[in-house]
């Protein structure tokens, strides 16, 4: 099978769309006179209603730490530091101070030095937080049980 190479100097331009181009609108609606109801309009403007502060579980400022926390992996497991059970806790103050209790999977962990400076770190970029601490605790322990189903299945552990 042979081929052959055909060289150009160039290529022409497509023609360009222009508004004249646009078909005429056939319906009323179309031609911008009174729209048929939206039947979601109502719906998708109501918030929930148990809706939760800001720096509660379930609040958007709450939600944007935690989804800062899922981007944190461990280096030598491939699994956020979230799902993996290694965050306790995570309380946020109304001034937008955020302390993150959180544990390693041992005390002799070779992230142990850099782990709670990352974490710090990347909650700390948060928009709406304003300073953020870490707490490294030890009691209770970490253990597997405290993984999230999504990191067992990951692992092979489910």
């Amino acid at each position: 099978m042979s081929y052959e190479v055909e060289q150009v100097d160039s290529v022409p331009q497509p023609a360009k769309a222009r508004v004249g181009d646009a078909p005429l609108p056939e319906t009323p609606a179309e031609a911008g006179g009174e729209r048929q109801r939206d039947y979601l309009s109502g719906f998708l403007a109501q918030k929930p209603a148990g809706d939760a502060a800001a720096n509660e579980p379930g609040g958007a400022l709450y939600e944007a730490v935690i989804d800062a926390l899922k981007d944190i992996f461990d280096p030598e497991i491939p699994v956020n530091i979230y799902d993996l059970g290694l965050i306790y806790g995570v309380e946020i103050s109304a001034d937008g101070h955020a302390v993150v209790m959180m544990t390693l999977t041992t005390p002799h962990c070779p992230v142990a030095e850099s782990m709670p400076g990352e974490v710090e770190l990347r909650v700390s970029a948060v928009p709406g937080i304003a300073t953020a601490d870490v707490n490294l605790i030890w009691d209770p322990p970490w253990d597997p049980q405290k993984m999230s189903d999504d990191a067992k299945l990951e692992l092979g552990m489910l």
